[in-house]
C-alpha cells in the first residue's frame, strides 16, 4: 500500500472520535478487540514500561512535556497523542520525531494483514492505537508516554499497564451534566490506575480524590500536597516557576509557554518523570529539556502585528484559561478578533461567555472540519445571545483570512473552540 491507500484501509474502520461518549455511559464499550489485537501483534505494549495519562484538560500539554523530561534525561521515548492537528503521523512520534510516511505505512501494512486474526473488526482509534505500541517496540524505546483518548478505562490505550498513572484533573466534558457527572468521569479515568503503580494525581477534589485511590495504586502523589506548583509567575516568552515534589525543589525553572496553567501542567510532569526515575531530576537537563519545548496547538503564536494564537480551548474550564492566559500574560488590545469553532456536546454559550468579551471585539463563527461539527450558524446564534458583534464564514481558512482582514496591526486574532479548527487554521498558515 501507498500512502493514500493505507489511509483509505484505515478510514474503512468505524471511528468513534467521529461520535460521542458520555461518562458513565459505557454499556456498549469494550477492550476485547483491543486484547485481540495486541495479541495477534505480539503484545508490544508490554516490551517497554508505560507512563499513562488522561484529565478532561492539559494531559496533551504535560505528555509533550514529561517526554522532553525523559529525553533530556537520555532515554529513547515513544509519545502517543491525540488528536492530531494535521496529518495522522503526529500521534505517533519517536525521541521528537513524527512517524515517517514510509514507517507508518509499514506498520498498516502488517495491521492490515493481520486484521483477520482479531476477534472483531477493530476501530480506527484501536487501529492507531495498535499501530504506536507496535512502533515504538519496533524502535525499542526505553519507554512510552500514552494519552488516553478519551477517558480512560475503556479506552484503546489501556490495554497497557501504567507503571505511572497521571491525572490532570476532572471538568465537565464528555458528560450530559446531571448529578454525579463528576463521579462518573473519576471512575472512568481512575480505570488507567493498575495494582503496583504510582498515581500522580493533579485532581484536587478531596471526594474525587478517593475515587482515584480506591482503585489501590501503590503510591499516591497528590497536587499541593506531595507536589506544585510555586511562585509561576510570568516572564519574557513564557513563566517561570518553582517545582516542589517529593524529591526537592526546582527553583527558577523557565517554561517557553503561555500561561499559569501550564506552570501546574509542568509540576505534574516533573512529578511523573521523577515517580519513574525513583529520584530527583536534574535541574541543568531539565532546564535544557524545557528550552526548546513547542506545544502545537495551545497558545501557540503564529504571528505578530497583529498577533495570532491557536489555541484548541474546546470547554469551559479551557476557554477560561485561554482568556486568563490573555489577561496576564499581554497587554491589553484595541480588540480582539476571535475566529470560533467547536463540536457538538459543547455548550457555547458557556465557552462564549469564558471567553469574556467586550463591545469592541468581533467573533467570526466557523465549522470545524469535522463530523461532529456544530454548524457555524448555530455559534453565530450563541454569539448573538451574548450582545457580541458576529460574522459567519463556515470555512476555517476563509474565517481566518476575514479575521486577518478586520483586525489592525494592534489588534490581535485568537483561533480557538476546537483543535479541528486550530488544525485547519495551522494547515492555512504554514
Amino acid at each position: 500500500m501507498d500512502l493514500r491507500e493505507t489511509r483509505r484501509w484505515l478510514d474503512g474502520h468505524l471511528n468513534l472520535e467521529a461520535g460521542t461518549v458520555t461518562a458513565g455511559v459505557v454499556d456498549d464499550l469494550s477492550l476485547d478487540r483491543m486484547r485481540s489485537l495486541v495479541e495477534v501483534l505480539g503484545d508490544p505494549q508490554t516490551a517497554y514500561p508505560v507512563i499513562h495519562l488522561t484529565g478532561t484538560n492539559g494531559k496533551g500539554s504535560t505528555a509533550r512535556m514529561l517526554e522532553a523530561l525523559l529525553r533530556g534525561h537520555g532515554l529513547s521515548v515513544g509519545l502517543y497523542t491525540s488528536p492530531h492537528l494535521q496529518t495522522l503521523n503526529e500521534r505517533l512520534v519517536w525521541d521528537g520525531r513524527p512517524i515517517p510516511d514510509e514507517e507508518l505505512v509499514e506498520v498498516f501494512e502488517e495491521l492490515a494483514s493481520l486484521e483477520p486474526l482479531v476477534e472483531g473488526e477493530p476501530t480506527w482509534f484501536e487501529l492507531v492505537t495498535g499501530a504506536a505500541f507496535a512502533w515504538f517496540a519496533q524502535q525499542a524505546v526505553d519507554v512510552a508516554v500514552v494519552e488516553v483518548g478519551l477517558l480512560g478505562r475503556y479506552d484503546a490505550t489501556n490495554v497497557a499497564d501504567g507503571l505511572i498513572a497521571v491525572v490532570t484533573n476532572v471538568g465537565q466534558d464528555h458528560t450530559d451534566g446531571v448529578e454525579g457527572w463528576g463521579e462518573a468521569i473519576a471512575e472512568e479515568k481512575a480505570g488507567i490506575i493498575k495494582a503496583g503503580s504510582t498515581l500522580v494525581l493533579g485532581e484536587t477534589d478531596g471526594e474525587l480524590q478517593k475515587i482515584f485511590e480506591a482503585e489501590g495504586p501503590e503510591r499516591t502523589w497528590r497536587r499541593d500536597r506531595d507536589f506544585a506548583a510555586e511562585n509561576n509567575r510570568v516572564a519574557v516568552g513564557g513563566r517561570v516557576l518553582d517545582v516542589r515534589t517529593p524529591a526537592g525543589r526546582l527553583e527558577d525553572v523557565f517554561l517557553p509557554v503561555h500561561g499559569a496553567h501550564q506552570g501546574e501542567n509542568l509540576a505534574l510532569a516533573v512529578a511523573a518523570a521523577e515517580a519513574f526515575f525513583d529520584r530527583p531530576l536534574d535541574p541543568e537537563v531539565v532546564g535544557e529539556a524545557l528550552a526548546g519545548l513547542k506545544i502545537p496547538g495551545r497558545f501557540e503564536i503564529m504571528g505578530r502585528e497583529p498577533l495570532i494564537v491557536l489555541d484548541g480551548a474546546h470547554n469551559p474550564d479551557a476557554m477560561t484559561a485561554l482568556t486568563t492566559t490573555l489577561h496576564d500574560d499581554f497587554a491589553a488590545v484595541p480588540s480582539t478578533v476571535v475566529v470560533l469553532g467547536m463540536l457538538r456536546g459543547r455548550d457555547p454559550d458557556a465557552m462564549i461567555e469564558a471567553l469574556e468579551l467586550t463591545p469592541y471585539d468581533v467573533v467570526i463563527a466557523t465549522t470545524p472540519p469535522s463530523p461532529r461539527a456544530r454548524p457555524a450558524a448555530e455559534v453565530a446564534d450563541a454569539v448573538l445571545r451574548a450582545g457580541l458583534e458576529v460574522e459567519v464564514v463556515p470555512d476555517v481558512a476563509d474565517a481566518l483570512d476575514r479575521a486577518r482582514g478586520i483586525a489592525t496591526d494592534e489588534d490581535r486574532i485568537i483561533v480557538t473552540g476546537s483543535l479541528y479548527v486550530v488544525g485547519a487554521a495551522r494547515a492555512a498558515l504554514t
